[in-house]
């Protein structure tokens, strides 16, 4: 065996190493490649010092494959498409609501040129960027006026900010939620500046709580929807209307946090009841918060909506410039509104209600048609069941409603959970990844949002090696 001082000499130089590399440099650049080949070179360096260098190897070649591995492992896109099995049609870790094709239409056409994105043509001077999706807002909730902001969380914040702003904002115990990230109202609350005043109990809140609360440094009435769960049993609380007649008597805006408010009557869909935007306004709110992702079906976004003396409020406050929707955001935003012109087209164009209204028989047969390829593809380790199971919609939207869906069931043969990790793995590395849920002692996989059936299966095979 050569000795390391001759196999260190023979080291090739990192310009002839770079004859080698053309297709690479073209594709990441000179200088990207040139830092990986010297990487490389360092490694090699530290294995014939410590003897674990083979030298047959042709060093040349060893460092080019090295390098196009490395810089296309380091290199290749971090955010990617996914599979989303898990049976949560809304999954805030996996991006929550699919845009429509018509809304990623709109980003394309906005983002490939210049835009009249606050540009009013009529008058050829400086528009207002929300004038793209207010109208439509207002037409759908009843509201006077709207604006839009990154997300739901910065609506109320801003809304507290603009119109509580070192006063106290009465809250019910029971409505003091904490959303997706350990985000917890209190804390948004404070971070507003306001001073939180709680009232009542966790279970239990009456209209003289709130009553009893109100003073002269009281700066609104807030009731938050507590979308992301319930409590059932001894419970009471105080109805919309009748806090909105008491902000009244005491001339207080009247705010809603409807959280995942949504624009139309789930129930016509056939889904559990959910108290809609135009509600809320009807009831009384001057303000009602939402959020764009979650039922609605559109792009990360928070609206506000109501009155339009406190619009314009919330509107002229400086933090409203740090939260405004890039044009993308707007243009799906609006797209997606347009849809709603039309509800009866609703469970065909818009991908979260199509999602949560597909028929159960249509996920049964897709069910029967991929269990014996997926089996064909892990047995005899895996043993695999089309089965019944159950839904549900996600991102602190409807908690305790459950949709029938229908699925695949995956036992390990050795009945591991070893076994199973390696399954949800190797699940995890494809392409396109797949990503499911290992519930009581399975691997489960629930079709209700397989819409690319076709890809899914083509990657099947590439699962029996990496499970390998």
């Amino acid at each position: 065996m050569t000795k390391p001082e001759s196999q260190l000499r023979d080291l090739p130089s990192v310009d002839l190493v770079l004859r080698e590399l053309r297709d690479p440099i073209e594709q990441w650049g000179h200088e990207t490649v040139a830092d990986a080949v010297r990487v490389e070179l360092e490694i090699l360096r530290e294995r014939i010092t410590s003897g674990e260098q083979d030298d047959k190897q042709s060093y040349v070649d060893q460092i080019s494959m090295s390098v196009a591995e490395a810089l296309s492992t380091s290199l290749k896109d971090s955010l990617i498409p996914v599979f989303n099995l898990t049976g949560t049609v809304l999954h805030t870790n996996l991006g929550r609501a699919v845009l429509p094709k018509s809304a990623l239409d709109a980003v394309i056409l906005v983002s490939q040129s210049a835009s009249n994105l606050e540009y009013d043509l009529a008058e050829g001077k400086r528009g207002d960027r929300d004038t793209h999706v207010e109208e439509q807002i207002c037409k759908l909730t009843g509201a006077e006026a709207a604006t839009v902001v990154n997300n739901n969380a910065a609506a109320v914040l801003l809304t507290l900010n603009t119109l509580g702003n070192k006063k106290e904002v009465p809250v019910s115990r029971g409505e003091l939620v904490e959303i997706g990230g350990a985000f917890r109202m209190p804390e948004i609350i404070t971070s507003a500046g306001c001073v939180l005043v709680e009232i009542g109990t966790t279970n239990r809140t009456h209209l003289k709580d709130y009553d009893g609360a109100i003073n002269e440094n009281t700066s609104m009435l807030l009731k938050v929807h507590t979308s992301n769960y319930r409590i059932e049993g001894f419970t009471s609380e105080v109805k919309e209307v009748e806090l909105a007649e008491l902000a009244r008597r005491h001339s207080l805006p009247f705010v809603i946090d409807l959280g995942s408010g949504n624009l139309c009557d789930f129930s016509a869909y056939g889904l559990p009841e959910e108290p809609t935007v135009a509600e809320a306004i009807i009831t009384g709110a001057d303000i009602v918060t939402f959020s764009g992702d979650k039922l609605l079906g559109g792009p990360q976004c928070g609206i506000i909506a109501g009155r339009a003396e406190l619009i314009s409020r919330i509107k002229k406050n400086p933090l409203k410039r740090t939260l405004r929707l890039d044009k993308m955001t707007l243009a799906a935003l609006a797209e997606v509104l347009r849809l709603y012109q039309n509800p009866s087209q609703l469970t065909k164009k818009l991908p979260t209600l199509a999602f949560l209204t597909r028929p159960i028989e249509a996920i049964r047969e897709q069910a029967e048609r991929i269990e014996t390829l997926v089996a064909a593809t892990i047995s005899p380790r895996y043993s695999v069941t089309s089965a019944a199971c159950m839904s549900q919609v996600g991102s602190g939207a409807l908690p305790t409603a459950n949709i029938p869906s229908y699925g695949l069931v995956i036992n390990a043969s050795d009945k591991s959970d070893q076994s199973l990790r390696a399954l949800a793995a190797a699940m995890r590395r494809l392409p396109m990844p797949v990503i499911g849920r290992v519930h009581n002692g399975d691997y489960l996989v629930d079709l209700r949002c397989l819409e690319r059936e076709a890809d899914f299966v083509e990657q099947l095979g590439q699962l029996r090696d990496l499970l390998n």
